[in-house]
């Protein structure tokens, strides 16, 4: 929910301009970063991954606030600040996506999440730099996020332990653990 506005005043202002830019991201990197430094804790199980976006939360409230603070830095400014933060945020996504495995749904949507802030700093890297493409990018970005979240939270919800079918027991009672050694099963 934290993109919606940001994406909303993207999408719908004529003025793309690098300040409406860093104004935008700013607010939206410092809320995403406060949401996740609080909620992280008490919605993540695993120390890792409370560590790792713990670390995106404090990324993300850096990033803002520097792009609050330097909201007249200009276009060269707003390309540094969004693609150091993409790139750092997209690769901590991506890591824990690919440390999740073993539970697909949350892994394929940090992958994907990470996947397309990785995309968003490369694209502000490669393509030429004007104003109006790179906040459009940003916006783009937003709209992303508004449409994909909701979706992957409605997934992780159906895939919830109560909705999982439960195993019952066979007439072929298999053993519990097929591992070859004790390391295997960890």
């Amino acid at each position: 929910m934290i993109a919606v506005i940001p994406a909303i005043i993207i999408t719908f202002n004529r003025d793309h301009s690098a300040q409406l830019g860093l104004i935008v991201f700013g607010a939206f990197a410092l809320a995403s970063g406060i949401l996740l430094v609080l909620a992280g804790p008490r919605t993540l199980t695993v120390a890792i991954d409370r560590s790792l976006f713990l670390i995106h939360g404090i990324v993300s409230m850096i990033a803002g606030a520097l792009a609050l603070g330097f909201h007249t830095g200009g276009h060269g400014f707003f390309l540094f600040i969004v693609s150091v933060w993409g790139a750092i945020t997209g690769f901590l996504e991506i890591y824990a996506g690919i440390r999740l495995r073993a539970r697909p749904l949350p892994a394929k949507d940090w992958l994907f999440t990470g996947i397309g802030g990785a995309a968003l700093a490369l694209l502000l890297l490669l393509l030429p730099p004007n104003p109006v493409v790179s906040v459009g990018l940003f916006g783009a970005y937003l709209v992303f996020l508004v449409v994909f979240l909701p979706i992957a939270g409605l997934s992780l919800k159906g895939d919830s332990p109560r909705q999982r079918p439960r195993a019952t027991a066979t007439a072929d009672p298999a053993p519990a653990n097929t591992a070859t050694n004790d390391s295997d099963s960890l």
